[in-house]
């Protein structure tokens, strides 16, 4: 085992911090080479990185020191145009001055060429951690779960729709699980395996949809779980390009087809996992209670309601069962170590805060000593507009969760998603004017 292998099952914030600092003594051996090359990445609220690159020697040095990124890379659109300012966003815009990145050496995967990735916490110039930053939000969330002695364990499993040049999928009709059908997929499938070994695959199948694939990383630390999701996604954009084609994220690809961010968690306690109903059940409770609440971080953009409102695997319905794909949560594992898929949240979302509200959620729920609903019945449904979960976010449940900053943020960030959807003429406008000549 390398310092940068990822390992499998829970470990907590102490445990990894210990393997970064393990790291970092390596890191620093490969980036002395001349010729090599650091890239830092920093999860942005559009589950994206915002990247900088860095050359070798100096590469080595920002180990220790860290580097400057651009405040307002957690206060953007997905343009990169800055948000309407306000009393929260203001630290991040007045004057676009420099956060400190720090890297995370236990996050460090190759890219090739003789380049290496990391992915970097965030400061503010007083060593406070950037509140907006989502790696932030979920270093907070897991410190509170673990304040009840819980670590969690986390699987992230995002679709992908491949299309080529003229955004035709990459293949003709749905393939799920199959193997005929994907031949075109073939070439660009062998080498995203190779781009993305040291990130610790599980298993890739291909999906319902046309062109649409799955990539699964093994389950891991929860920080871990979410940079590497979106370590992956780089890597398949990359990967796709490379090959004339497109990597496709949107939550909904068409109307009546969707691609999802499952999130399989279980928790550990010192005695080992947290079996079901107990532990798990009432952290099951609490997510259900606050699902509706938190619609905004599972479903950020004008598309996303596309896949709830209408793919056919849409959890809008809230209510949950064991081993049942057609509801929003679905008890899974073996009996001696289960664990919930939560299937709220499309492959738009940001998986770090998607994380992070299933934890402060769950938590929520943990604390309140919450019993969980009968299997089966529904008990809620998420918000099926973006207004209704721009309604929810105003109503102060997720300020009490996840902090007032975060929650400013959301709300800025969903109100400029309408506001630039209401601002646009779109191919649905003409095609619904042409109707009425």
């Amino acid at each position: 085992m390398t310092p940068f292998d990822r390992p499998v099952g829970a470990r907590s914030l102490a445990v990894r911090a210990e393997a970064g600092s393990a790291a970092v003594a390596v890191l620093r051996r490969v980036l002395a080479e001349a010729g090599t090359r650091l890239v830092l990445l920093v999860p942005d609220p559009h589950a994206r990185f915002a990247a900088v690159e860095l050359e070798a020697p100096f590469a080595a040095e920002v180990l220790d020191d860290g580097y400057g990124v651009c405040s307002y890379v957690f206060a953007w659109t997905p343009a990169r145009d800055p948000l309407p300012d306000n009393d929260v966003l203001r630290p991040y815009l007045g004057g676009f001055g420099d956060l400190r990145m720090r890297a995370d050496a236990a996050s460090a995967v190759p890219l090739g060429d003789r380049t290496w990735a990391v992915v970097c916490d965030a400061e503010l110039p007083s060593g406070v951690p950037a509140a907006l930053a989502p790696r932030s939000v979920l270093r907070a969330q897991l410190a509170e779960l673990e304040e009840l002695g819980l670590v969690p364990s986390v699987g992230l499993e995002h679709e992908v729709v491949f299309r080529d040049a003229d955004g035709v999928p990459l293949t003709g009709h749905g393939v799920d699980y199959a193997v005929g059908g994907t031949e075109r997929l073939v070439p660009l499938l062998t080498d995203l395996r190779s781009a993305a070994a040291g990130l610790g695959v599980e298993s890739a199948r291909a999906e319902c949809h046309p062109g649409q694939y799955e990539i699964v990383l093994r389950h891991r630390d929860a920080l871990s779980a979410c940079d590497d999701a979106l370590l992956l996604q780089l890597l398949t954009r990359r990967t796709a390009a490379a090959h004339g084609a497109r990597a496709d994220y949107l939550a909904a690809p068409e109307a009546g087809q969707g691609n999802s961010c499952h999130v399989h968690l279980s928790l550990s306690t010192p005695d080992g996992p947290a079996g079901f109903p107990f532990g798990l059940g009432a952290f099951l409770a609490g997510v259900l209670r606050d699902a509706r609440a938190l619609t905004a971080l599972w479903a950020p953009t004008w598309n996303s309601y596309v896949r709830l409102r209408t793919a056919p695997f849409s959890p809008r319905v809230l209510r949950w069962g064991p081993d049942d794909r057609t509801a929003a949560v679905r008890l899974c594992g073996r009996a001696d170590a289960p664990r919930l898929e939560f299937r709220f949240a499309g492959a738009d979302a940001q998986p770090h805060l998607v994380v992070a509200a299933l934890l402060a959620a769950g938590r929520a729920g943990v604390v309140d000593g919450l019993t969980p609903p009968e299997p089966g019945p529904a008990v809620g449904e998420l918000a099926a507009t973006p207004w209704d979960a721009l309604a929810e976010l105003e109503k102060g449940r997720v300020e009490e969760l996840l902090g007032r900053q975060l929650a400013t943020q959301q709300l800025t960030v969903l109100r400029e998603e309408l506001d630039s959807g209401l601002d646009a003429v779109t191919d649905v406008q003409r095609r619904r004017g042409a109707l009425r000549s």
